[in-house]
């Protein structure tokens, strides 16, 4: 065999090892926990490390495909260190199989620190990883075994086919194991018993009926009310956590003369209200589509702030997700009149497990990166001078109020002369939308028709109807709110407190 060959076939028995370590990591996450996953934990080990940049890179790629797209992305360095492991055991035994061994041990570190983890998450990696080390050493040896043969082997050698086949049956078994596992995994989290099980009570306080001109005609403009399967999910979590409704507790602790803890029955007795708010991430480029609205039931958060009592000096909320994730938001915003909510149902329906289950905040007028913590566990009551949360320790602004904005849905592509529909939404949570203008070209701003408001917290849709001769043609929108403030269209980039400027579509009118 050329020594070309040697090399192919001994990155193969790499490939191969690392095949089974992952498909019996993930056969055995599916017992112990998805979190214990390997790959899973190396994952979110690399969204909690990563600079903003390249979190805001990979949401502009790939919006809210952007943890597929890191998952994709490790499958890669995970087979590219495999073939190299493969080639180095079989050049230099034991080292291939040191370097899967300590591969081994940066997996097993990363799932015992999650924030979830118990002693038990470490099964699934030592006993993958101790599979593929036996797996390399022995595929290796059998390689050697073949290439170190005479021309014409004994019966009882290993012949080249017999060497191929033992490859590929190893190969496809931890496939099948591995994708099977993650498949039931991922179907055990999307269809939740417990969850659809649940009866939330409906709110004592429901939401001020729809205005019944809330909602304009024009086609391809964005819903009132953003459907749960479409609504953006963005959120440091690589799986999604499974919590236990029956453990599940929500502490309030810290600067506080009295700590609470409440559990989830406790939460759905008490007096829930009802309230429509539109939610944005901080990531959402000008005309972008991080943004949604929904119809949120759930417990003020004001009022269980209340029985903690508040010391003085606190003027932060640390609030705490069940798989670690930390937001920093104003006391005082938790407190004042606005709708801030312990949400437990989303457009009559219960959370969906993506967007927070069983219990998530919702607050009006703050990017969600500073208030809308999923599946919250644990409010801290401090101070912004003695700690920072998840995003604000890497550089982003420690307030994160929303930023007046507006987005045209419509028109998309070309059109005809004529009439031509111009719509889209415009929003400035906790303050409201006041009007939205349209220019064309650089001409005249014209005033847009408003449809009636929701609420302050709540975005607006808009119509402009647009007299369109042929030709090709630049559309920009701006919004101004209640207080007065008009947008700019000086173009300001997300980091570290959001995008700014005019929304600008090209259009051609034949």
């Amino acid at each position: 065999m050329t020594p070309r060959r040697q090399t192919l076939f001994s990155a193969l028995v790499g490939a191969v090892a690392a095949v089974a370590t992952l498909g019996v990591a993930e056969l055995l996450a599916l017992f112990v926990a998805a979190g214990s996953s390997p790959l899973a934990a190396v994952g979110s080990f690399v969204i909690d490390i990563v600079p903003p940049w390249v979190k805001d890179a990979a949401i502009a790629l790939f919006g809210t495909g952007d943890k597929i797209a890191l998952l994709a992305g490790l499958g890669l360095l995970v087979l590219l260190l495999a073939l190299g492991i493969g080639i180095l055991q079989y050049r230099r035994p034991p080292l291939g199989a040191v370097a899967l061994g300590v591969v081994g041990v940066v997996a097993l570190t990363t799932a015992v620190t999650r924030a979830q983890a118990s002693p038990l998450w470490a099964m699934p990696t030592v006993v993958g990883a101790a599979v593929g080390i036996l797996v390399l050493v022995v595929g290796t040896q059998r390689l050697h075994g073949w290439v170190d043969a005479p021309a014409t082997p004994a019966p009882t050698g290993l012949s080249r086919r017999r060497f191929v086949t033992l490859l590929g049956a190893t190969t496809a078994s931890a496939l099948v194991v591995g994708i099977t596992a993650r498949v039931v995994n991922a179907a055990t989290s999307a269809v939740n018993v417990v969850r659809e099980a649940l009866v939330i009570p409906p709110p004592q306080s429901p939401a001020p009926p729809v205005p019944a001109g809330a909602t304009l005609d024009v086609e391809g403009l964005s819903p009132l009310f953003t459907p749960n399967a479409d609504y953006y999910r963005i959120d440091t979590a690589l799986q999604v956590p499974r919590v236990d409704t029956q453990n599940w507790r929500l502490r309030i602790t810290g600067m506080v003369e009295q700590e609470v803890e409440i559990s989830l029955d406790e939460l759905l007795a008490l007096p829930l209200i009802e309230t429509a708010v539109t939610l944005a991430c901080v990531s959402n480029e000008v005309g972008g589509g991080l943004i949604g609205n929904a119809m949120w039931t759930g417990y003020p958060i004001r009022s269980l702030l209340e029985r903690a009592k508040p010391l003085a000096k606190a003027d932060m909320v640390l609030s705490r997700s069940v798989d670690g994730f930390t937001a920093s938001t104003p006391l005082d915003v938790l407190t004042d009149e606005r709708d801030a909510i312990f949400a437990v149902s989303m457009n009559g329906e219960p959370l969906p497990l993506e967007h927070g289950f069983p219990v998530r905040m919702v607050v009006p007028g703050l990017y969600g990166y500073v208030s809308a913590t999923k599946w919250v566990t644990e409010l801290k009551l401090t101070r912004f001078a003695d700690e920072t949360a998840y995003w604000t320790t890497r550089g982003w602004d420690a307030l994160g109020p929303i930023k007046t904005s507006s987005r045209i849905d419509v028109p998309r592509g070309p059109v005809s002369a004529g009439t031509v529909a111009v719509a889209g939404v415009a929003w400035a949570q906790h303050t409201g939308i006041e009007a939205v203008e349209v220019r064309v070209d650089n001409g005249p701003w014209r005033k847009a028709e408003l449809a009636e408001a929701v609420s302050v917290d709540t975005w607006r849709q808009w119509l402009y109807s647009w007299d369109a001769e042929p030709g090709d043609y630049v559309l920009q929108v701006r919004a101004t709110d209640a207080s007065g403030f008009t947008q700019s269209g000086t173009e300001v980039f997300i980091a570290p407190n959001g995008a700014e400027g005019y929304h600008t579509i090209d259009v051609q009118v034949s």
